[in-house]
């Protein structure tokens, strides 16, 4: 904002929103609120004259005392308990909630759903052990959980069931842990802190309070380890595990176990069968995570960042609008009867989600042991899916004893994102089938083509960003698992890949006229668009929820 209060830049989405939650850092909110409002106690504090004066090191001060450390400590100014920034913080929150209500559209119209939520900053040692927290309706607790003064998952978890969930009004809230490439594991921890073995009842507790997984988002993708032998896993991946490590290139380490969305599936098949539990029966969905207050910008040609406050001042006269380490974001797809609060909450719920690396990618799977073969090319696919079968987020459950042995069937429909009238959607390339399985106490995993074509020969002029070569509408299958053992147990997600398009990146670089034949052209500051380790072109996607199967004898996890 300018010293008038007027903003310095504005941004537009080619297309509405259905539905968005705007969700602040809640470790910080008495904070900032004293260190930006003149009188109250605490305003003239060293640390907020530092944070006024010069925004970036005050940053950097707080960052460091507050939101990467295992073990933060309030300022001062918060009086010896923390007390006064925990009351002040009641002044935002309850400011959040009033323009979420300003958004919504109540009327029969539906047009607009915006939730009540906050973000879970837990950043120990800069493991982001991060989690979105939502809430079905506008009715919430007071005060909100922090990493501050909740310094673990479970202890958030009982936030969650005393202040909301066992309280007599509509309360109910679910949690969605995010950036797992950058927790370094810690989202999901096989023990309790104090070394005890993740047991049934803590895996029943956190199938119930956190049943959606985002899978990608900003801060680099999470689906699946880059370099793997699935090369659609090396997809805007980051190689490093933590985030301070983005600084420090020569100290960046591997992500370790359970930091992507495919091993804590997996993980939770071996678990199911130790324990006859499944803690991380997550649904997918993903996430722009702007720090800009702009939920779902995440166009590829209109990438503006997504630094904020001073960082955002910085940025605009910089000659790309971020880290080519990042990106734009993604989004969430919810299939629900209408949208609502209580509808979408719902799904939400049940796990009938999808994310999507940015595009409007319209997807359906169902899953079921009598599917037609050819559904695909029935008018009431939807219907038939429901009626026959279990859809995306579902559990197979058992075969009937008729079918004992007999493989389940996906049937899977994809439908290209239909653009704007300033940009067109891409055409789609191919839909994959992730089949992931447990056997002898080991998982499994292996990516099946279930339609298109991924050799159709799609490319793109980079100069003009220009898509060439054939592609796909609309793309349908429905696929069986060709070894598919009744006796173990499994789970199934599509992603439907686009054809090859300009990455962010490359848009940016083009714009501002640079041309890597003539290296002495190019600014140390544009080096990145002549980088050969930078892409410039990407394959946007969007992946499903899971479809699992749990065999027969093995109890089901607690439905949510």
């Amino acid at each position: 904002m300018s010293e008038s209060g007027r903003p310095l830049r504005t941004v537009q989405l080619r297309r509405p929103l259905d539905f968005a939650m705007v969700s602040d850092h809640a470790e910080l909110l008495g904070e900032a609120r004293i260190c930006s409002t003149p009188g109250l106690a605490g305003h003239r504090s060293l640390v907020c004259r530092i944070t006024r004066r010069w925004p970036m090191l005050g940053y950097g001060i707080v960052n460091s005392q507050m939101l990467d450390e295992a073990d933060p400590t309030r300022y001062g100014f918060c009086g010896p308990d923390g007390e006064r920034c925990r009351e002040i913080a009641r002044i935002p929150w309850r400011e959040i909630q009033d323009a979420a209500e300003a958004a919504y559209d109540r009327s029969s119209a539906c047009r607009f759903t915006s939730f009540v939520g906050f973000e879970w900053s837990g950043n120990p040692d800069s493991e982001m052990i991060h989690r979105n927290v939502v809430f079905r309706n506008e009715v919430t607790p007071q005060l909100l959980s922090n990493y501050v003064d909740d310094r673990t998952a479970a202890n958030l978890w009982r936030w969650m069931e005393e202040a909301c969930l066992e309280q007599p009004d509509r309360c109910d809230v679910l949690a969605i842990p995010h950036n797992s490439n950058l927790s370094s594991g810690r989202l999901f921890p096989l023990e309790d802190p104090d070394g005890v073995p993740l047991s049934a009842e803590t895996a029943r507790r956190r199938a119930q309070l956190e049943v959606l997984l985002e899978v990608t988002q900003h801060k680099g993708d999470s689906e699946c380890r880059a370099f793997a032998s699935d090369e659609l896993c090396n997809f805007e991946t980051l190689g490093f595990a933590r985030m301070r490590e983005l600084a420090t290139p020569w100290q960046q380490t591997p992500p370790p176990p359970l930091s992507y969305a495919r091993e804590v599936l997996a993980e939770g098949l071996l678990q199911q069968a130790r324990l006859g539990e499944n803690p991380f029966r997550l649904g997918l969905v993903g996430a722009t995570d702007t720090h800009l207050g702009t939920p779902g910008l995440a166009d590829e040609d209109r990438f503006v960042g997504h630094a904020a406050g001073v960082a955002s001042a910085r940025l605009r006269i910089a000659p790309l609008p971020g880290d080519v380490r990042f990106n734009p974001g993604g989004l969430q797809a919810v299939w629900a009867e209408e949208n609502s609060r209580d509808a979408l909450f719902e799904a939400m719920r049940r796990r009938e989600t999808y994310g999507t690396s940015g595009p409007r990618i319209r997807v359906r799977m169902f899953g079921g042991w009598d599917l037609p073969d050819d559904l695909c090319e029935r008018p009431d696919f939807a219907a038939q899916g429901y009626a026959r079968g279990v859809p995306m987020g579902g559990d197979l459950g058992n075969a009937p004893d008729s079918d004992f042995g007999r493989a389940p069937a996906l049937a899977i429909q994809a439908l290209q994102d239909p653009g704007s009238p300033d940009a067109a959607g891409t055409a789609l390339q191919r839909i994959q089938i992730v089949k992931i399985w447990e056997a002898e106490g080991r998982a499994h995993e292996q990516v099946f083509e279930a339609a298109g074509d991924p050799g159709n020969g799609a490319d793109v002029v980079l100069a003009s960003c220009t898509p060439t070569g054939p592609g796909f509408a609309q793309l349908c299958g429905v696929w069986r698992d060709p070894d598919f053992d009744p006796a173990r147990g499994a789970l199934y997600y599509a992603r439907v890949v686009e054809n090859p398009s300009c990455r962010w990146s490359t848009w940016a670089c083009n714009a501002r006229g640079v041309d890597c034949s003539d290296p002495g052209s190019v600014d140390d500051e544009l080096e990145p668009c002549c980088n050969p380790e930078v892409p410039k072109t990407i394959q946007e996607r969007a992946w499903t929820s899971p479809i699992w199967y749990t065999p027969p004898g093995v109890a089901l996890s607690a439905t949510p």
